[in-house]
């Protein structure tokens, strides 16, 4: 079957927007949530800046806040997804959730400047953004509606901008530092622990700015209160992802692709399920169908509940399909080859060589395993 030419939400994570560059930007449910958020604790605001306003017109402020918010993340957002595909990286999706947004590159910079560049894209549109508001806002008269809102875009975009440039992992800023002692030491993984408790620096501040709000029973402390707790769990749990991840990044020395590589056997699909299993014995397994065409590898956990019930079931019931993410070159660099394992959710890849031809399988557990005892 098919995919279909418009795929549906729950594909994307969400409702799309539009396409950048082929790039799906999506807005997830939880945005919606945020959204909600932000106009209670917001509304009671728009009365100290405008006194006679109306409560429509205080809801409907406080909704504009919360669509400028969105609209400044998605332009931050967007300034990372262009110069990361400029600089060949490619980027899944630009997604917006629950008070902040994510462009899902999914290669790892090889080089520390271009991690830095990549980071620092987004905080300058956000700073772009806020000027324009700023020399707007010099010449309009401070009342109203309109400049109401064009003060909302202002902060909202210094917020943005401000904000992701803590030196703290997920943060931007996180990631510039990450960069700068990559370069340094030469060593990624020694500038994600530096970045990482940055993050955890960065996320205790914020709560302790909440709680000062509250003694000081600040007039927006219940905004802040609310917004400082979602984002330090935001930049904890970012930070602790981004730990884990980095722990299988780098390829170590010495460690070849080849050697954690199983033999490949092609068999028919066709073929009884119990067969296909006692053929296995350490090999990855292709199952191909009468028209040459391959249905799946052999998945040996299905095959063997499989084989217990029904032992002459075809081997094809037990195939877990060939995806193109699941499709490896031997000569990739290793980086590469640890990346393109962990952003998919394959157990098995076909290793094939530089003319197509099937040269092993990997299993995902042999790879992790070998990264981790290399570590």
């Amino acid at each position: 079957m098919s995919s279909p030419a418009h795929p549906a939400p729950d594909a994307l994570g969400g409702l799309l927007l539009f396409r950048y560059a082929g790039v799906p930007v999506v807005l997830a449910p939880s945005w919606w949530l945020g959204a909600l958020a932000i106009v209670v604790l917001y509304a009671p605001l728009v009365g100290t800046f405008m006194p006679g306003a109306a409560p429509v017109e205080t809801v409907l402020l406080a909704a504009a806040f919360a669509v400028l918010l969105g609209v400044s993340v998605l332009a931050h957002e967007l300034g990372h997804c262009v110069v990361a595909l400029r600089l060949g990286l490619p980027v899944r999706r630009v997604r917006l959730f629950l008070l902040g947004g994510l462009s899902e590159i999914t290669r790892t910079p090889r080089r520390p400047a271009h991690e830095g560049v990549v980071a620092a894209a987004g905080p300058a549109v956000s700073i772009a953004l806020a000027a324009v508001c700023g020399a707007a806002l010099l010449v309009m008269p401070p009342e109203g509606a309109v400049w109401l809102l064009v003060v909302e875009c202002a902060f909202a975009n210094v917020a943005v901008g401000v904000f992701n440039l803590l030196p703290g992992l997920p943060l931007d800023g996180g990631r510039m530092l990450r960069a700068g002692v990559w370069a340094v030491t030469g060593r990624r993984r020694t500038g994600t622990r530096a970045a990482v408790v940055g993050g955890w620096v960065v996320a205790a501040l914020l709560v302790l700015w909440a709680l000062a709000g509250l003694v000081q029973e600040s007039p927006d402390r219940w905004l802040r209160l609310g917004v400082c707790l979602l984002t330090a769990w935001f930049v904890v749990a970012g930070a602790g992802v981004e730990l884990e991840s980095d722990q299988f990044r780098e390829w170590p020395p010495g460690l070849r692709l080849a050697d954690l590589v199983r033999p490949v056997l092609q068999l028919p699909a066709e073929s009884p399920v119990a067969d296909a299993l006692a053929a296995a014995a350490g090999r990855g397994v292709v199952l191909v169908r009468a028209d040459g065409v391959a249905a799946g590898l052999l998945d040996e956990e299905v095959a063997r509940d499989l084989a217990a019930t029904a032992p002459f079931s075809p081997a094809e019931r037990a195939a877990e399909p060939i995806m193109p993410d699941s499709v490896l070159l031997a000569s990739e660099p290793g980086e590469d080859v640890a990346e393109r394992v962990r952003a998919t959710s394959a157990a098995q890849f076909v290793v094939v060589d530089d003319d197509g031809r099937p040269a092993g399988v990997l299993h995902r557990d042999d790879l992790l395993a070998a990264l981790d005892a290399r570590h």
